[in-house]
C-alpha cells in the first residue's frame, strides 16, 4: 500500500509542477506584454483600477492630454512664441482658407503690440471629408454632418469634426492688406487691451480679503461635450498666463491630484484648427506663484485665432458661445484671451462692451499672476450657430442671442410687421450677393422678377471690410433675406423676429449640411426658414460636364472621393443660374406669410 500511495503522491506532485510551470509561463507572458504596451504604446492604457481616467494614463492627443509635464509645456510655448515673433501676418481673400490665415494670426501672438493682423470675411476652411450615406445628408440632416471629415468619424466623445459652411472655400490670396492695416490703425472704440492690468476689479493685496479656500468636490473640467471642453471652478484660483496654467489651490489636507490640458476653442476634434491654439494646463496645486493681481469678478479664458475671420465662425465659434458662457454675469466678468487677434476685438468692440465692463487681457503677453474666486476655461458650445436651452446656463436660447445682437447694435426692429398693418408699404427683400464663387449668374433677372411680384429689393455683399453696424442695420430693415449657402447668411442674426430666410442650396447633395448650418439655427432664432435646392439646369456645372455625367446622376457618390474633391467640384467652381419660374413660388409663399 505504501508503494501505491507513494506513486499517487509522485503523480500528484508532477501534476502540480506542470500547473505551476504553466502559471509561470502565463504570468511571464502577461508581464512581457504589459511591458511592451507601456513602453511602446502607453496610450493603450486608458483606465486605472477604479475605472476613472487617470491623469497619467489618459490619451495624449492634441485635445485631451493629462499628466503632461507643466515645465515642458511652458518651455515649448516659450520657444513657439520666440519663433512666431519673426513671422508676418498673411492677408487672405474673403473666401480663402482660414487655415493659412489663422495659422499666421497665431504665429503673431507673441509679436509686438503694434503688429498688424489682417484676415478677411469668408475664410471657408478646407477640411477633408467623406460623404455620409444619403439618408444622413438628405433625410437625417443632423447625422449627415458627421461623415464629412475623412478619418475623423470615430470616437465622438474625444474627437469629432463638425463640417461647416467654412469648409467650403476657395484658396486664393488677395491684396486687401491695406484695408486690414487701416482697420488696425483705427482708434480703439471703447475696447481696451491690457497686458498690465490696472482696473477696478483688481486690488492690492492689502485691500483684498482672504480668498475662499473651500473644497471643490467636482472634477475641474468637463470633457464630455462633443463640441467643446470646459473647465469651471470656484475657490482660490491662480492664473499664470506666462506659464499657460490655471491652478486651483487645494485646501489643507486635500489629496486630490488632477491635471487637465485644454485648448479653449470650441472645435474639439479638429486637430488642424487646434494646432494653432495655446494649450492651457488646469490643475490642483499646493504650490503656486504669489498673486500680483486680485480680482473680485469671475474670469473667462478663451481663444480667438482658430477659424475667426470667417463670418460664420466668428459667430458659431466665438460670439454665440461667448454669449452663452458670459451673459449671466451682466458685464461683471474679466476676459482673458489666448491667441489674441486685435483687429478682431476691434471689429466686434460693441459686443465685448456689452459682455464685460473690464479691459481685455491678452493672455499670451501678460506676466501677472491673477487671483480669482471663480474661473471658466473654454466656452459652452453646442451644434453650429445654436444654443441648447436644456444645457446652457439659465436656459439661454438663440432667441435670446438674437435679441442680444439687436440690442447690442441698437437695431430698431424687433419684429416683422404684417403687411396689412402698413398700407402701400412694399416688403423689403435682401439678396446676399457673392463675387468669387456660388455667384448668381442672372442677378438682374432675379431682381426684376422679385420687383414684379411686389418686393423692394436690396442687393448687398458681406465681406470682412464691411462695417458690422452698417450691415446689421441693412439686414434688420428687411423682411426677407436670401442667398446661396455661404458665410454671408450668418447675417440672419440681425433679422427681426419672424422674418424669412431663404437658403439656396448648390448642386451636390449638400442639403443636410445646409440645414444644419443655417436652417435649424434660423428656426431656433424665431425666423421662418425656406430651403431651395437648385436643379441640374440651374448649376454652372452643366458648362463643365455633359448632362449624362455621373456628377448629375449620382452626386453623392462623389463624396467618396474625399472632401477636397467635393469642395473643389461642388463649391469652389459652381455658380447658380436661378430658374426664376421655378423659384418664383418661393417668393410668393414668403409674401403670403408676411401678410399673415
Amino acid at each position: 500500500m505504501k508503494a501505491v500511495e507513494r506513486a499517487k503522491l509522485v503523480r500528484s506532485l508532477r501534476q502540480e509542477s506542470r500547473r505551476l510551470r504553466l502559471l509561470v509561463l502565463v504570468i511571464g507572458f502577461f508581464l512581457i506584454t504589459l511591458t511592451f504596451v507601456v513602453f511602446i504604446k502607453p496610450d493603450a492604457i486608458l483606465f486605472n483600477l477604479n475605472g476613472r481616467l487617470s491623469v497619467d494614463q489618459a490619451p495624449r492627443s492634441l485635445l485631451i492630454r493629462q499628466g503632461v509635464d507643466t515645465a515642458a509645456t511652458a518651455s515649448r510655448r516659450s520657444a513657439d512664441t520666440l519663433a512666431a515673433a519673426a513671422e508676418d501676418p498673411k492677408v487672405v481673400d474673403g473666401d480663402s482658407a482660414g487655415i493659412e490665415a489663422n495659422a499666421n494670426a497665431n504665429a503673431n501672438a507673441g509679436a509686438s503690440e503694434d503688429e498688424k493682423r489682417v484676415l478677411t470675411s469668408e475664410t471657408e476652411q478646407g477640411k477633408m471629408a467623406e460623404a455620409a450615406p444619403a439618408s444622413e445628408l438628405l433625410g437625417g440632416e443632423e447625422e449627415g454632418r458627421n461623415g464629412l471629415h475623412k478619418g475623423r468619424q470615430e470616437d465622438q466623445e474625444h474627437k469629432m469634426t463638425l463640417p461647416t459652411v467654412s469648409n467650403y472655400s476657395i484658396h486664393e490670396t488677395t491684396n486687401d492688406s491695406d484695408n486690414g492695416k487701416q482697420e488696425d490703425r483705427k482708434t480703439d472704440s471703447g475696447i481696451k487691451l491690457v497686458t498690465d492690468v490696472d482696473q477696478s476689479n483688481s486690488r492690492d493685496r492689502s485691500h483684498q480679503p482672504a480668498l475662499d479656500n473651500m473644497g471643490w468636490d467636482k472634477p475641474l473640467c468637463d470633457f464630455s461635450n462633443f463640441r467643446a471642453n470646459v473647465c469651471e471652478m470656484r475657490g482660490n484660483i491662480r492664473i499664470h498666463p506666462s506659464g499657460s496654467s490655471v491652478m486651483y489651490m487645494e485646501p489643507a489636507g486635500s489629496m486630490k491630484d488632477e491635471q487637465w490640458k485644454i485648448k479653449p476653442y470650441p472645435r474639439k476634434g479638429d486637430e488642424l484648427c487646434l494646432s494653432h491654439i495655446t494649450e492651457v494646463t488646469v490643475q490642483f496645486s499646493k504650490v503656486a506663484p504669489e498673486c500680483t493681481k486680485y480680482h473680485d469678478v469671475p474670469a473667462v479664458i478663451f481663444a480667438l485665432t482658430g477659424y475667426t475671420g470667417n463670418l460664420f465662425h466668428d459667430f458659431t465659434d466665438v460670439l454665440v458661445p461667448l454669449f452663452t458662457t458670459a451673459n449671466e454675469f451682466n458685464g461683471e466678468v474679466q476676459f482673458l484671451i489666448t491667441d489674441m487677434a486685435i483687429w478682431w476685438t476691434r471689429k466686434y468692440a460693441v459686443v465685448f462692451e456689452k459682455l464685460t465692463k473690464y479691459p481685455l487681457i491678452d493672455f499670451n503677453k501678460d506676466n501677472e499672476v491673477h487671483c480669482f474666486k471663480h474661473t471658466i476655461v473654454g466656452l459652452h458650445a453646442y451644434m453650429e450657430l445654436t444654443i441648447d436651452p436644456l444645457k446652457a446656463p439659465h436656459n439661454y436660447s438663440m432667441v435670446d442671442f438674437n435679441k442680444f445682437m439687436r440690442r447690442t447694435y441698437s437695431l430698431p426692429r424687433d419684429e416683422v410687421t404684417s403687411l396689412g398693418e402698413v398700407p402701400k408699404t412694399k416688403p423689403r427683400l435682401l439678396i446676399i450677393s457673392r463675387q468669387r464663387t456660388r455667384m448668381f449668374l442672372n442677378l438682374k433677372e432675379i431682381v426684376a422678377m422679385a420687383e414684379e411680384i411686389g418686393y423692394e429689393v436690396v442687393v448687398e455683399e458681406a465681406n470682412v471690410n464691411s462695417n458690422v453696424a452698417h450691415f446689421a442695420n441693412v439686414v434688420n430693415s428687411v423682411d426677407v433675406m436670401m442667398g446661396v449657402h455661404g458665410a454671408g447668411l450668418t447675417n440672419c442674426v440681425f433679422l427681426p423676429h419672424s422674418a424669412i430666410l431663404i437658403q439656396i442650396v448648390p448642386w451636390g447633395a449638400l442639403d443636410g449640411i445646409c440645414r444644419v448650418d443655417f436652417g435649424y439655427p434660423a428656426e431656433q432664432m424665431g425666423l421662418r426658414y425656406k430651403h431651395y435646392s437648385i436643379g441640374v439646369h440651374e448649376s454652372s456645372l452643366t458648362d463643365q460636364y455633359p448632362l449624362d455625367h455621373e456628377i448629375f446622376k449620382n452626386p453623392l457618390a462623389f463624396h467618396k472621393n474625399g472632401f477636397e474633391f467635393v469642395r473643389q467640384t461642388f463649391m469652389d467652381t459652381q455658380n447658380v443660374r436661378l430658374d426664376c419660374n421655378r423659384f418664383r413660388p418661393i417668393l410668393l409663399e414668403a409674401l403670403d406669410q408676411l401678410n399673415q
